[in-house]
């Protein structure tokens, strides 16, 4: 039996899935053009003005040198947690691995704070969910407050299922931190190449996502607001929301499904934290398992206190 036999059947898969999706923008260029416009605009006025500040300041802190030992291993979670959970995805994952790459945290350690760090910045849940679409400033809120909780929680009983808690303690054999003489300058170009994944993913998930909607429409006789929201959800949250907002913001749920559909996150947001641990070989377990505990008990939560 050819042991290779599945990773060439996947490699064909890969090949064949790629080109059926060129062939797609081939037939729908004006849809896909459409979806590709409409993610732009979304990563210009709802993404970049709440992420890029935050991005820069976050990553000038970071590589400003500083003393780790005799810091305590719940320090380096509060500060791994206020400063990755609250700058929007994907600086969660930016910031754990920056922290490992600074020999504050070891590779155990990162795959945790790599599931839990991973939250919406404050000013796209309440600026834009909350005030733009909710026009409501405490719901926004009181969403805001249920994804902290859902992660918390998760985080609490991720460290009570935690066997063996040494494999999750500081590491002595860390090397040294490497430190920068140019810690803004050199904060200003790992944010540009940040902002540049978090423009790419967006643009491109939004264009298939959208152009993926119109074709199970036109198949299947879906109703484009269903099929619409439900492929914008699955490949870029932000289109999602905004799917949403203009399809069912008059329903009952729609408060609950932004909650569903924030949790989610979209495929836009998982490459991106995918592509930044990948470089530092996080474990990305904790990762999966986290974002579907936050499917489920984000929407939860917020229900209970809405």
């Amino acid at each position: 039996m050819d042991v290779n036999m599945p990773s060439r059947h996947y490699h064909t898969m890969t090949i064949l899935i790629i080109w059926a999706l060129i062939f797609l923008f081939i037939l729908k260029p004006g849809v896909a053009h459409a979806g590709a416009e409409a993610g732009a605009q979304l990563f210009l006025h709802a993404l970049l003005p709440y992420l890029l500040p935050y991005i820069i300041l976050t990553q000038w802190l970071l590589k400003i040198p500083g003393h780790t030992n005799g810091k305590s291993q719940w320090k380096l979670f509060f500060k791994a947690y206020i400063l990755g959970s609250f700058g929007g995805f994907p600086v969660g994952a930016v910031t754990v691995t920056e922290m490992l790459k600074n020999s504050e945290i070891s590779s155990k350690y990162s795959s945790l704070l790599l599931a839990i760090c991973h939250a919406p910045g404050p000013m796209f849940i309440i600026g834009f969910i909350g005030i733009e679409l909710f026009a409501d400033v405490s719901s926004g809120w009181k969403l805001l407050i249920a994804i902290h909780l859902s992660n918390l929680l998760f985080f609490i009983l991720s460290f009570l299922f935690i066997s063996n808690h040494k494999e999750l303690s500081l590491s002595s054999s860390l090397k040294r931190p490497i430190i920068s003489t140019t810690p803004f300058l050199d904060a200003l170009k790992e944010s540009s190449t940040v902002i540049i994944l978090v423009a790419t993913t967006v643009i491109f998930f939004s264009a298939l996502g959208t152009v993926l909607a119109n074709v199970i429409t036109s198949t299947f006789s879906v109703e484009m607001g269903i099929s619409k929201t439900i492929a914008l959800t699955i490949f870029e949250m932000t289109s999602g929301v905004q799917s949403a907002t203009d399809h069912f913001s008059s329903m009952v749920i729609y408060p609950f499904l932004i909650a569903m559909i924030v949790s989610f996150n979209g495929l836009s947001i998982h490459m991106q934290v995918f592509v930044i641990a990948k470089s530092f070989r996080i474990p990305m377990s904790p990762y999966v398992l986290a974002r579907l505990w936050s499917i489920f008990f984000v929407p939860f939560i917020f229900y209970l206190i809405y």
